[in-house]
């Protein structure tokens, strides 16, 4: 998952190394559609996580530490 909100560069920007990163796409969570995610994320945002590892990789990020994470947690 990508945590991001509408109107924010670096999560564009996030968003395109990510999908350079990870074929298959991840799914991209607006963290204004919860209020839980917006307490945990405001100041934060983008950040990649795992719900399975419950891993994060914050901001900012480039794509080897995108690969790095992605093949951290595909690992696990």
């Amino acid at each position: 998952m990508l945590f991001g909100t509408s109107g924010c560069h670096l999560c564009e920007q996030a968003e395109v190394i990510v999908k350079a990163c990870v074929p298959d796409g991840v799914d991209y969570v607006d963290i204004a559609e919860q209020e839980q995610w917006q307490e945990r994320y405001a100041i934060r945002i983008p950040v990649l996580y795992d719900p399975e590892t419950k891993q994060e990789l914050g901001w900012p990020f480039d794509r080897a530490e995108v690969e790095d994470f992605v093949g951290r947690v595909s690992r696990m």
